[in-house]
């Protein structure tokens, strides 16, 4: 890119930690140095149940504390800009915890509905993100065939499963049979 337009973009558009909001400097370290120390980070050994039908479920932060608080902005706050970073996390955490192969990376869409209301679909924009880190395809597999409350909505286990039950199908044409895929999500549910 264009230095000047990188120098007007930034000026614009300043680069920011996803974190805690602060405006950091092209270049510098993402997240910042102040919330890389204090993050929900899962450690190596930390393992997430797997939904059922995945072999592996694995995150690189608990859903709590900052990690919650950019997860909400990233969904609900407009900051779709910052699925490249959450992406490279996510990337990160493969490299370091799966040994794994794969043949591409698909996510959990939203329903047209949100897609209207969000402008944007974040389960996407990170599979894009951990695509390009990770150099594998990503490719639309599922769609979403029910609208359903808002996962965030619900407190019990028992109720996320059950509204997620049915609500996705295989779209037409998808090759899946066979294929060792990544089904990325922003938020294990």
């Amino acid at each position: 890119m264009n230095h000047l337009l990188q120098v007007l973009l930034d000026l614009l558009y300043p680069p920011k930690c996803p974190f805690c909001g602060r405006v950091v400097d092209r270049g510098d370290p993402i997240p910042c140095p102040k919330c890389r120390d204090t993050l929900p980070w899962a450690e190596p050994g930390d393992v997430c149940a797997p939904p059922e039908g995945c072999n592996v479920c694995l995150s690189p932060l608990w859903y709590r504390d900052l990690a919650r608080e950019a997860v909400r902005r990233y969904k609900f706050g407009g900051g779709q800009n910052h699925a490249a970073v959450l992406g490279t996390l996510m990337a990160q955490c493969l490299r370091e915890r799966w040994d794994g192969p794969a043949d591409f990376i698909t996510w959990a869409p939203l329903s047209a509905r949100r897609l209207r209301e969000r402008g944007y679909d974040q389960a996407e924009l990170l599979a894009r993100a951990v695509g390009k880190e990770l150099h594998l395809p990503v490719i639309p597999t599922l769609e979403k065939i029910r609208n359903t409350q808002p996962q965030s909505s619900l407190t019990e286990k028992a109720q996320r499963e059950a509204n997620a039950r049915g609500a996705y199908r295989l779209c037409s044409g998808a090759q899946v049979s066979g294929q060792r895929l990544l089904l990325v999500d922003d938020v294990v549910t």
